[in-house]
């Protein structure tokens, strides 16, 4: 049973309540917010956006479930075609619901989704170098560290470093 499905427009007040009631969980991992990205409207905001990049194939958004029940949220974006075909994974996870292998069935379902669908070549993600849970199910999932980017993205307020990960589609057909 798959634990993704499309992100809706009705799924914004659920995901809204989930990142304030994990706020101090994701806080660690996150860009600082304001309370409007935070709020219902914030979120719908955000998911319509998001739907127009999957209708334009420039992103893929799911929301993680857990018996149904929406716990969580994986995103590939900042997709480029042409002879990159690569793709930018970015997830989080209610704190309730971690432990349990769900991120790692949601990254295996994703990849699935972006080699086998969307035809793309390379996932890659970025984790902070302190995020020993998100680097293990990039590894679990296939992904390999390829390289540490200093003060890649701004984290709580301050750049900081990244580990580099990537995985790539196994199609040797591809290969010249």
């Amino acid at each position: 049973m798959s634990v993704l499905r499309v992100v809706d427009p009705g799924d914004a007040e659920i995901l809204s309540r989930l990142q304030k009631e994990n706020r101090a969980h994701l806080a660690p991992w996150s860009p600082l917010r304001d309370e409007h990205w935070l709020s219902a409207e914030g979120q719908l905001e955000l998911i319509e956006r998001r739907l127009v990049q999957m209708v334009e194939g420039c992103a893929a958004v799911f929301v993680v479930l857990d018996d149904g029940e929406v716990v969580g949220e994986i995103t590939l974006d900042g997709i480029v075609r042409g002879p990159f075909q690569n793709g930018h994974v970015g997830y989080w996870l209610a704190e309730h619901a971690t432990g349990r292998g769900l991120m790692t069935r949601a990254v295996e379902e994703l990849a699935a989704h972006a080699f086998d669908v969307m035809g793309l070549h390379r996932l890659q993600a970025g984790t902070l170098v302190h995020n020993a849970a998100s680097r293990a199910v990039l590894r679990r999932c296939g992904f390999s560290p390829y390289g540490t980017a200093p003060r890649y993205l701004r984290i709580q307020g301050r750049w900081q470093d990244h580990v580099l990960f990537q995985r790539l589609a196994h199609d040797e057909s591809l290969d010249p």
